[in-house]
């Protein structure tokens, strides 16, 4: 079962990688992906909830189950830096804020809603529910420092390197702006709550190991971006 869950996860992330990059060459607009963005933040934030045992060659590890969710994330914020540069990754990500602090406040709301005297699940949803307040915070603090770290180190080793070798500018901007974000997330998120330290360790290893997935991932969605014009101009770029 877990072999076919990482299957369909995999596949998931080639559609990604052909689907986002095809349709901004086609339409030259960064909307549908801005869409998806908000999108894969708002089911991380409900499905963080869960810690998720990791049963990898290597060993075990455990870590928020949304960790499947980041390379979706991070490859939007990497596919539209190359096209658009980083003005429009900083709108796009300034727009998803905006969006998780008023799905925060429904689901703390929602929470706060005494429940019907025949309905049953009301200890699981809280016990779920109330949580993602504090992940949703936890996460948009780590969240505003990794990812524009992650595109500031994207754009200047694109620079250093004019504009070749992705590879390099993917991975060491990965790793860098991944174990940044674990550490400020897994401490916020889950203090006093869950056992910090082998949750770091999880999820920056996770991470890690899913970065060298996406690498080859990101070499196909340049391609099909080839040669795409800017619709936005840059003015940190000047």
């Amino acid at each position: 079962m877990t072999v076919l869950i990482y299957i369909i996860w995999v596949s998931t992330l080639v559609f990604a990688s052909i689907s986002i990059p095809w349709y901004i060459k086609r339409y030259r607009k960064v909307d549908f992906v801005v869409a998806l963005y908000v999108i894969y933040l708002a089911l991380s934030q409900v499905i963080a909830t869960k810690i998720a045992a990791f049963h990898l060659v290597i060993g075990t590890f455990y870590t928020p189950a949304a960790v499947l969710i980041f390379p979706f994330t991070f490859q939007i914020i990497d596919i539209v830096n190359e096209a658009f540069g980083r003005y429009e990754v900083h709108r796009m990500t300034y727009i998803a804020l905006v969006t998780q602090v008023i799905m925060a406040f429904f689901f703390w709301l929602a929470d706060l809603l005494p429940s019907a005297p025949f309905w049953q699940s009301n200890p699981g949803w809280h016990s779920i529910i109330s949580l993602v307040p504090r992940i949703t915070l936890a996460s948009w603090i780590a969240f505003m420092i990794s990812q524009n770290l992650d595109a500031f180190l994207y754009a200047k080793l694109r620079g250093l390197t004019k504009g070749r070798h992705l590879w390099i500018r993917n991975v060491i901007g990965d790793i860098i702006s991944l174990a940044v974000d674990s550490v400020i997330f897994i401490s916020l998120a889950f203090y006093g709550l869950q056992p910090i330290v082998p949750l770091i360790v999880g999820q920056i290893v996770i991470k890690w190991l899913v970065s060298i997935v996406d690498t080859p991932l990101m070499y196909l969605s340049r391609r099909i971006l080839y040669r795409v014009p800017y619709t936005y101009k840059n003015p940190l770029d000047n």
